[in-house]
């Protein structure tokens, strides 16, 4: 199954090899001293390290070889696809993996699903793949065909040591990406491709692909109006398609709930194969947002193989002289009806809508050059009504159409409005010159709130108690004090705060939560201790506007008159919320609190309305923002500004306006401001900014029902609103001519601009500032480039159903372009064919050093037996190679070797032990020497050893031995170590002292006359 070998990265360094003659020539001369088995050592050492060293040199390499196969199959999830086929992919998966993966060749197979995104669903591993029923790793978007995320996965997943095949099974109707494209590379990589096509049984669709309308519509000018329905079959003989066509124009002005629906078209209509076109004149005589809808409802169903692409639709707007939006509080309605009646007096048509009746879409806001929020609280409603809140998408929807579509804001103070309608912290308040929330510590506009809790007997008590606390918080500026009353095992506690139990909210707020997210009340048995216990901490604040709420199902046992005392000697009003009440005594115990302090009475049924509810009465603390001012105060204009042209510079007085605190920005500008309070930066009546491409600005006052009341009959009232609201409408007025157009093509929005002077001249070198706005509010890039004379083009993805706006500003000064384009289904349900051509361009891509793959019979349950016998672990790709360099071992082992050879050369070895190992090696393995035998080898060696030691003791120097006597002989039966001391003799002793020889040559002098003595003793 493997292979192995050696390669080389730098090949041409194996030219170093010659040089080895060289060497061998050189070292048999100069290692002829070392002997035949040392020199020829030497030399196999020396050709080692030089042969290693150039190998390294050539980056040698370590290369496996292997015949595995490792093949992934993906599988196209779409939803152009039936379930049923989806399912047979599976079962095709299964069965070919168990016929024809070879288990002793250790192959490897794994699944890839793939929609819009493409997921792993069984990595690859060398067995059979599991019986499993359905795919169910894949939980992304199947409303598009993206096979070019498949094919990355697929490269990504697949191990490199193996060679690598993928099987693709789909009907080749990719919207997303490019896949042809990514087939050569992988290709290059030595991928091969197979195909499993999958048919699209249908044999008939009706598509409507579009509603056509111009781009530029005015108010009461006669247009046509087209509808493209196309028809698609199989059979060259079928009929024409009969059924009825709808089309229905809604003017969703109103709300969604109320859009209005005009059925402008209801016919019976017969298609023709092929594209169908079907125009109706219409005129529309009120400026408003339209939505154009059209739908094909077939007779009969088999004509029609998919529902969802029978309907498209179209949005447009109808503009007129100037339309702008105000909302106000649904429950203070008409306080603003002045205003109203003006402003239509000076040629601007008002579309008043209450709070509780908001737009529903960003397409509605497109109808309106701005927009007004007259006095509208966030939470609005009472005890008796329903409690409406301004939500974060409303706000989202109105910041998004004046940053990027250019439409103007304005907000309008009244008691209920700005910081004191609980806006502080919103992108609303981003989006305004100015910030809710008063940061100077002159200014008393602290309020404090105390909240007890006890509402865990109702349906998922503690979590919603963790909701309403989180969103009363929310409502609180930094400068707010803030205290949450529980019970638990130790009695009534605050959740912080110690004794006191009150803390700001700034630099506490990120605490409060987490404990908030902590905290489990439990059974409240009375209010008394509680409620005595809120009445101190908040008494001892020095805010200047103190309320309480209280959450319970009433069963706790009432307060004393006491406590109730307590809270109004210190002008502090209590709140109470019924949830989950056992009972009319409960609910009267609650409404009863709630009536003697001043307070709001809620019973609550639905506890989804409870975090409105704490919204609402923590909106109370803020009404120390509220600066009424006796006897009123003239306001005085202190920035000149186009709004203001024509005014005089001191306005009629007021009594009142909320407080706010001037941005610290240089394009805030401050146009009138109050004399009172003297804080510049918390004075301020008018102030205004551009904010994107859109302009914003902020009155703190009001227009006449309460504070401006002196306004109503002052001259340049008309002339004051009307300028101002003018200024901020989205600009009409330029001094070109411009043709925005927009079209829907392979999941791109293309948008194009043809720009022509007053003189038809083309307007070039144009810097366009573009944007775009998907169906979900988020931000799309778009950037429109010059590509000819006066023609700019730009585009960006379109990824989901529903209504994209496009806003360009041509150049500074000039009014911006806007659109919309509204993409009714996706791609995945436009095209009903196969597409053979990508199917067969993908397999007939030759893998590098392998075959083109191969394109299967179509997925069919009649045929799988056919299909499953096409072998996907077939050979015929190249085989894998595994690659590691190896040259730093062999450098490694070079280095060592070449010391082997240093101790070759510079160290003599006796190899006489050797020979007698080889001598006793020789005796035969069966012969024993016998006990008497071994004795005498014993004898023999204790001999040898005795004969030793008088060899050397008889050259040991003796003191009691005459230097010039001769050395005497030991007595061989003297036993051993007891000899005489007379008969001791030693070499110094043989030469007399001080005669300047050597102990050497007195030590051979000596030996000379032992042997002399000896022979002449013999």
């Amino acid at each position: 199954m493997f292979n192995f070998r050696l390669g080389f990265e730098h090949p041409v360094y194996l030219w170093l090899l010659l040089i080895l003659p060289l060497l061998w020539w050189v070292s048999f001369r100069s290692l002829a001293s070392l002997g035949q088995l040392r020199r020829a050592l030497a030399l196999l050492l020396r050709t080692t390290v030089l042969t290693g060293f150039i190998l390294a040199l050539a980056g040698v390499q370590l290369v496996w070889t292997s015949d595995r196969m490792t093949v992934m199959y993906l599988l196209d999830q779409s939803e152009s696809i039936p379930e049923a086929k989806r399912q047979l992919m599976l079962d095709y998966v299964i069965r070919n993996v168990r016929r024809h993966r070879d288990a002793a060749r250790q192959d490897r197979a794994g699944i890839i699903v793939f929609g819009r995104e493409a997921t792993i669903e069984i990595p690859p591993f060398d067995d059979n793949i599991p019986q499993i029923r359905r795919l169910e790793s894949y939980i992304g978007r199947k409303d598009a065909t993206s096979l070019e995320s498949a094919l990355v996965l697929a490269q990504a997943a697949m191990p490199d040591d193996t060679s690598r095949r993928l099987v693709i099974v789909t009907d080749g109707n990719e919207n997303l990406g490019n896949a042809q494209k990514l087939a050569s590379r992988l290709a290059d990589s030595g991928i091969g491709i197979d195909v499993v096509p999958v048919i699209l049984e249908s044999r008939a669709e009706v598509l409507v692909e579009k509603v056509d309308l111009p781009a530029d519509i005015r108010k009461g000018q006669p247009f046509e109006a087209r509808v493209v329905v196309n028809s698609y079959t199989d059979d060259e003989d079928a009929t024409p398609v009969s059924g009825r066509l709808q089309v229905t124009r809604i003017n969703s002005e109103a709300s969604e709930s109320s859009a209005q629906e005009d059925l402008l078209v209801d016919s019976p209509m017969t298609l023709e194969p092929g594209k169908n076109v079907f125009a109706f004149p219409h005129q529309i005589d009120r400026p408003a947002p339209y939505t154009f809808r059209a739908r094909f409802v077939p007779d009969e169903a088999g004509d029609d193989g998919l529902k969802e692409n029978n309907e498209a639709s179209a949005y447009t707007y109808i503009r007129g002289q100037g339309r702008v939006l105000m909302i106000e509080d649904f429950s203070n309605r008409g306080q603003y009806d002045l205003m109203a009646e003006r402003l239509r007096a000076a040629n601007i048509e008002v579309v008043v809508r209450p709070s509780d009746q908001l737009f529903g879409s960003l397409a509605e806001l497109q109808a309106y050059d701005a927009a007004i929020l007259a006095g509208v609280p966030r939470v609005s409603g009472s005890a008796d009504d329903t409690i409406v809140t301004f939500d974060d998408d409303k706000v989202e929807m109105l910041v998004r159409n004046t940053q990027q579509l250019g439409c103007g804001l304005m907000m309008i103070g009244g008691p209920e409005a700005l910081g004191a309608g609980g806006w502080t912290g919103t992108k609303l308040e981003e989006a305004m010159p100015v910030d809710f929330q008063v940061k100077n510590k002159k200014i008393e506009a602290v309020g404090a709130l105390a909240m007890i809790l006890h509402a865990c007997e109702m349906a998922q008590g503690n979590y919603w108690q963790k909701v309403i606390a989180q969103s009363a918080l929310e409502q609180l500026g930094p400068a707010d004090e803030v205290g949450v009353l529980h019970w638990n095992m130790n009695g009534d506690s605050w959740l912080w705060g110690g004794r006191n139990g009150m803390l700001p909210v700034g630099p506490n707020k990120q605490a409060m939560l987490a404990a908030v997210r902590r905290m489990a009340p439990g059974d409240m048995p009375a209010f008394d201790n509680s409620m005595r216990m809120a009445a101190t901490g908040l008494a001892r604040t020095n805010a200047s506007m103190k309320h309480c709420i209280i959450i319970s199902d009433g069963d706790p046992s009432p307060p004393t008159p006491a406590t109730i005392k307590a809270f109004k000697d210190n002008k502090i009003t209590i709140s109470t919320v019924t949830v989950a009440g056992h009972g009319s005594v409960e609910s009267k115990r609650m409404r009863d609190i709630a009536n003697q302090t001043g307070g709001k009475y809620y019973e609550v049924k639905n506890a989804k309305a409870l975090p409105k509810i704490f919204q609402r009465e923590a909106r109370r603390v803020a009404r120390p923002l509220v600066h009424e001012i006796p006897g009123g105060a003239s306001p005085e204009v202190t920035y000149p500004h186009p709004a203001l042209e024509g005014i005089d510079s001191v306005l009629p007085p007021i009594t009142g306006f909320v407080l706010t605190q001037t941005k610290d920005s240089p394009l805030a500008r401050v146009l009138i401001r109050s004399p009172s309070p003297p804080e510049e930066e918390n004075s301020t009546v008018l102030a205004v900014w551009t904010y994107g491409l859109g302009r914003t600005a902020v009155l703190t006052t009001d227009t006449g029902a309460r504070w401006a009341q002196s306004w109503t009959q002052w001259g340049d009232y008309d002339k004051f609103f009307s300028q101002l609201v003018r200024w901020l409408m989205r600009p009409t007025g330029d001094t070109g001519k411009f043709d925005l157009a927009t079209q829907v093509r392979n999941g791109e929005v293309q948008v194009v601009v043809s720009a022509l002077d007053k003189d038809d001249a083309f307007l070039n070198f144009l810097d366009m500032n573009a944007s775009a706005v998907g169906p979900d509010l988020q931000d799309i890039p778009l950037q429109m480039q010059q590509t000819a004379p006066g023609r700019y083009v730009g585009s960006f993805p379109a990824d989901q159903a529903g209504s994209y706006f496009v806003n360009i500003a041509p150049q500074a000064g000039m009014a911006p372009l806007t659109t919309g384009v509204t993409v009714p289904y996706s791609e995945e349900f436009r095209v009903r064919d196969t597409n053979n051509a990508l199917l067969t361009t993908l397999v007939n891509t030759a893998p590098r050093g392998g075959e083109a793959g191969k394109l299967t019979p179509p997925l069919a349950r009649q045929n799988m037996d056919e299909v499953v016998e096409e072998n996907a672990f077939r050979k015929g790709l190249a085989l894998a190679r595994s690659i590691r360099d190896a040259w730093p071992w062999f450098v490694f082992v070079a280095c060592c070797l070449f010391l082997g050879d240093v101790m070759v050369r510079r160290v003599a070895i006796n190899m006489d032990w050797m020979t007698r190992w080889m001598r006793r090696s020789a005796k035969p393995e069966n012969q024993t020497p016998s006990r008497l035998q071994a004795l005498k080898e014993r004898k023999e060696a204790v001999g040898e050893s005795l004969d030793r030691r008088r060899a050397a003791v008889r050259f040991e120097p003796s003191p009691d031995v005459g230097s010039d006597g001769p050395a005497p002989e030991l007595d061989p039966n003297a036993p051993s170590g007891k000899s005489p001391a007379k008969k001791k003799t030693s070499a110094a002793s043989l030469a007399p002292e001080g005669d300047g020889k050597t102990y050497t040559e007195r030590l051979l002098e000596a030996k000379r006359k032992a042997r002399k003595n000896r022979e002449e003793g013999e």
